[in-house]
């Protein structure tokens, strides 16, 4: 199961970055990212990260580092050792 959600991760994360342009057109600039990523096309810059997120998170997810990230994160406050 593992896999499967991986790879419609990965995909997803591919299609929101080959897709930016028409993103943009459909949800609008963001505010935030054109202040901060650039003058023009910061949004666009935006939505490519987002969709590189998405597939990093869901490699880690496929390869059990996402795991070991959160386990050593949060796992003194659940009580919970390695």
């Amino acid at each position: 199961m593992r896999y499967i959600l991986s790879i419609i991760g990965v995909a997803v994360g591919a299609l929101i970055v080959i897709k930016s342009e028409k993103i943009f057109n459909a949800l609008g600039p963001v505010q935030w990212a054109e202040q901060h990523l650039g003058a023009e096309g910061g949004s666009r810059l935006f939505y490519k990260l987002v969709g590189v997120g998405i597939i990093v998170v869901s490699f880690f997810y496929m390869s059990g580092i996402l795991q070991s990230i959160g386990l050593a994160i949060f796992g003194r406050l659940f009580g919970i050792s390695r």
